[in-house]
């Protein structure tokens, strides 16, 4: 056994194993076992880079427009072969017949020789639909704009290449409703895609394959979330405190004992 001892070194140590352990304790990661720690984990959205857009809503629509096209002018095709000018053929008695008719306006006979209008609307609505898919993650509205797409497509087709020139072709319509007007597949095409486009814009769904209302909803969970992991952190930093002031005490009740020990001859 040593003949002297140094009761002021002994001090100093304790003193520094307190600081020690006080330090690591503020590094210690929050215990796994904690419910509200996994709470905030689990609520914690990764961190990603920019969102890169779904090119399925984009490929929808040109194959939609595609199929609208092709079954348009195929079944145009086959009532310039089949139907005879003027002769009408009934299907479901009055409701519903075939009737060919080159029609030189819009529906229903409507500006009949303007058809060079309806050739410029026609290649601006492709150009805006063109435009917008650009922006297009959603599958209810690539197969609304496809249908619009090729409706106006398979009408513009008709304009520019059929009799009696360019920009001035009549476009064929064959279906008959009931007396009503007469019309094609592009045409209900069209009608299609407007009430789908009403459906949807009434819906709040956007484009972008958001929904109206639900960034709202977004920014209310996020506040939710934040004030959940505040608290969180509060009630670790409340046990952490508890957790050290019993060491602290010990600590002090040692410092103090080695320190009477010392004043003692």
């Amino acid at each position: 056994m040593p003949d002297h001892v140094d009761h002021a070194s002994r001090v100093e140590e304790a003193a520094g194993n307190v600081d020690n352990v006080v330090d690591s304790d503020n590094v210690v990661p929050p215990s796994t076992d904690d419910p509200v720690g996994a709470t905030d984990e689990a609520l914690t959205p990764p961190a990603t880079g920019g969102k890169r857009p779904e090119r399925l809503p984009v490929i929808v629509l040109w194959l939609v427009a595609v199929i609208v096209i092709v079954m348009d002018q195929v079944t145009k095709q086959w009532a310039l072969s089949a139907l005879s000018d003027g002769r009408h053929t009934a299907l479901f008695g009055r409701a519903l017949g075939l009737v060919l008719v080159r029609n030189p306006g819009a529906a229903f006979s409507f500006a009949t020789g303007q058809t060079w209008i309806f050739a410029l609307i026609a290649f601006f609505v492709v150009a805006v639909i063109i435009r917008v898919s650009r922006n297009l993650a959603s599958r209810s509205w690539a197969v609304a704009l496809g249908l619009v797409l090729g409706g106006a497509v398979g009408n513009l087709i008709d304009r520019l290449l059929r009799e009696p020139g360019f920009l001035r072709g009549h476009v064929i319509d064959f279906i008959d409703y009931g007396g009503y007007f007469v019309g094609n597949v592009a045409d209900i095409a069209i009608v299609a895609a407007a009430v789908g486009i009403i459906v949807l814009s009434l819906g709040g769904w956007e484009i972008d394959g958001t929904r109206a209302g639900a960034s709202d909803a977004s920014e209310a969970e996020a506040a939710t979330s934040g004030s959940t992991s505040s608290a969180g952190r509060g009630a670790r930093a409340r046990r952490r405190n508890r957790s050290q002031a019993p060491l602290e005490s010990e600590a002090s009740a040692g410092a103090s004992t080695q320190g009477s020990s010392a004043e003692l001859p």
